[in-house]
């Protein structure tokens, strides 16, 4: 009923002595009337509201007749997965180009330098450069083609976007490189994929690549174009090795003053070359075309297009590596919208300045950055009370998740969480998690204290970044979502492992146009990965839900058989003691020789000290390292946690060494992608090793 007619209602004759009581009531009565009203209309205008879910919540996705077993997502009006989302949308150009003409010419590009603001380009500067580059390219006489490859070895800046851009409006192929994947590897790629041009950010990298020609490891590289200023050194060193080095400026120059008309790609051309850097052997480089990109955007789109579609108003903080493709995915939807991507200033350790700065409405990240912010929200909780009331906030704020409301006003935010939404800038709206697993405690405490909507996908470099994505309205946690819309998933039996599909559980195999088309003249790998009839073998192990979301519960690629002929999945196990309180990092071993799994257990430098205070040990953490009773209950607690989850005997550690120092991608023990590099593992820790299974009797 609206004001006014409730207005009219009570002053119909039946209501007379209402209003005559009401003229006799005190003044504060009245006025505590007043105040509830207020409060009741305050309430119901501000009342928290589930967001409406794109698709019934309890039923994800259908079974496609005749595939095996195979499943879609239910926003699909067919049983054809979904290519394109906008008509004149079908390639990487195209997206940009999209993006130029909603954006309005709006700011496109950011970055900053040290304490100074985020300076921006717009979207017709930037493609005014993409085109001089791209130009400049065919001036040096390089071909308009899907088969003409350049490399970037840079980190994320708008050049790196300008020159991508450049490439893909002249039909022609990217190759990204990366620091982490080590000398050895970049001299492999730029062998194998033939690359005679690379652009690099720093004249140390220039020089890094001059080191391998004069070594004559990679004679087929002549021109170096370096984005950031450099001395004459350079230039004579690569002189003498017939290394042509230019400034990104001069090459925009070459290309402005030799200007050619763009020869844009079709869907189906290749527009990158994504090397994976692999746990075992030489990197693999996944052929990626525009369709695959496209296609999978087009189903992020899709997804969200109702409750957070991407506008001109958007601003996305880019600090995930653009040599990988989950953040090339997130940087083509923002440009397919006309939004705005601001760069970090290229410090990890910087990112919370820059954040502030940049106050981000899109903010993609990875578990490791979601970890590390998790224990310091946890760790800045240091009296018992402070813990209590946080646990309390949480959980209040954990129970509107589970009614599908998501929010930053309530009033916990007000007292509780703004400072925490405000070190991110304060604005973020969407948060996207990928690339690894993310604990459900973890993933669900930040969507509660965030306040934004915060999805999570599930895919890999081959299938174009995702294949799985959380849909709006589903905030539970512990699962990957459903099939997006240009994928179909199936699982397939590994009988070895016990897993069958006619359980609902099975190696995930993915089909759809956003599954690579091979490897880079390796039809052996090719093969391994994708059958006779296009399904992609992803390696992992999956399982249905009842509403249709898949759940990650196990890897096919690192299975091992102990002495009796046991087979063990490592990762599984590890993901179960990684759950221990005073665990960071757990790495499990077992060899065909032994009858048993040993551990190497890097210790939470944050959480052990108190944990074992607790226990009664009160001293240092490389001192509680070397503590054999610390160990001992270490390993009970882990040993605890593998029996609630139902781990059998054989799968159980019955030693474990502790080590100080974290695996990271640094050490080479981490793929850049945070996976285990085991072949590393085990070569390190080999003395561990061997001495845990020399002193442990059973």
């Amino acid at each position: 009923m609206q004001a006014h007619e409730l207005f009219r209602y009570f002053r119909m004759p039946e209501f007379g002595d209402f209003r005559q009581y009401m003229r006799t009531l005190p003044t504060n009565t009245l006025m505590g009337f007043g105040a509830f009203a207020a409060l009741t209309t305050f309430w119901y205008a501000t009342r928290p509201k589930a967001l409406k879910p794109p698709c019934d919540l309890s039923m994800q996705s259908v079974e496609v007749e005749g595939t095996d077993g195979a499943r879609r997502s239910t926003m699909l009006d067919s049983d054809e997965p979904l290519s394109f989302f906008y008509d004149d949308v079908t390639t990487l150009y195209e997206t940009f180009q999209r993006g130029v003409q909603v954006s309005n010419n709006g700011p496109c590009l950011g970055s900053r330098k040290p304490d100074q603001p985020y300076e921006w380009i717009s979207y017709k500067e930037v493609a005014d450069k993409a085109e001089c580059v791209g130009s400049a390219l065919l001036q040096k006489g390089y071909k308009a083609s899907p088969d003409q490859y350049f490399g970037i070895f840079a980190q994320n800046r708008p050049e790196w976007v300008i020159i991508e851009q450049g490439c893909y409006a002249y039909s022609m192929v990217v190759v990204p490189l990366y620091d982490t994947l080590g000398n050895e590897a970049i001299t492999y790629i730029i062998n194998k994929a033939e690359l005679s041009l690379v652009f690099v950010d720093k004249p140390e990298k220039a020089n890094l690549m001059l080191d391998s020609v004069e070594n004559k490891l990679t004679p087929g590289l002549k021109t170096i174009i370096i984005m950031d200023p450099f001395d004459s050194d350079v230039v004579e060193r690569g002189k003498k090795c017939g290394v042509e080095i230019m400034s990104m400026k001069a090459f925009e120059d070459l290309g402005r003053a030799n200007r050619r008309k763009p020869k844009p790609p079709s869907p189906g051309d290749l527009a990158v070359i994504c090397f994976t850097s692999g746990t075992t052997g030489d990197p693999k480089g996944a052929l990626i075309t525009h369709q695959n990109v496209v296609s999978d955007c087009s189903a992020f789109v899709k997804v969200t297009e109702t409750v957070v579609a991407p506008s001109p108003d958007d601003t996305l903080i880019s600090f995930l590596p653009l040599a990988h493709m989950f953040e090339r995915v997130v940087e083509s939807v923002i440009l397919c919208h006309g939004a705005k991507i601001g760069f970090f200033q290229g410090d990890i350790r910087l990112l919370m300045d820059d954040l502030k700065m940049l106050q981000p409405t899109i903010f993609p990240v990875v578990p490791r950055l979601l970890n590390r912010m998790f224990d310091r929200i946890f760790g800045q909780a240091n009296t018992t009370m402070k813990r209590w009331i946080l646990d309390f906030a949480s959980k209040r704020k954990e129970a509107e998740l589970r009614s599908g409301i998501i929010r930053n006003n309530s009033l916990w935010d007000k007292i509780i969480f703004h400072k925490i939404q405000a070190s991110l800038g304060g604005k973020v709206r969407l948060m996207v998690t990928g690339a690894a697993p993310v604990s459900a405690t973890v993933l669900t405490f930040l969507r509660a204290a965030l306040g934004c909507q915060f999805y999570e996908g599930y895919g890999q470099t081959e299938c174009t970044a995702g294949c799985s994505l959380t849909v709006p309205g589903d905030w539970t946690a512990g699962h990957v979502g459903a099939p997006m819309p240009c994928s179909l998933i199936k699982l397939v039996d590994v009988e070895e492992m016990n897993y069958l599909a006619a359980k609902g559980e099975g190696e995930i195999c993915v089909k759809g146009p956003n599954v690579f088309k091979g490897y880079l003249k390796d039809p052996a790998k090719t093969a391994e990965a994708l059958d006779k009839d296009g399904w992609l073998h992803t390696g992992d192990i999956g399982k249905w839900l009842p509403n249709g979301t898949l759940k990650i519960i196990d890897r096919k690629k690192h299975i091992f058989k102990l002495a009796q002929g046991e087979y063990i999945a490592p990762e599984k196990i590890e993901n179960i003691y990684q759950r221990s309180e005073p665990v960071a990092q757990v790495f499990v071993h077992g060899e065909s020789l032994q009858a048993f799994l040993i551990a190497i257990v890097v210790p939470d430098v944050e959480t052990l000290t108190s944990w074992a205070k607790k226990k009664g040990f009160i001293t240092s953490h490389a001192d509680l390292c070397k503590n054999k009773d610390v160990k001992k209950m270490i390993l009970e607690d882990m040993v605890r946690l593998g029996k609630e989850a139902g781990l059998k005997t054989f799968e159980q550690v019955k030693g474990i060494a502790l080590h100080l120092e974290l695996f990271s991608v640094e050490n080479g023990l981490l793929t850049p992608t945070l996976k285990a590099k085991r072949p590393e593992l085990r070569k390190y820790f080999r003395s561990q090793i061997d001495e845990l299974y020399s002193t442990i009797k059973i």
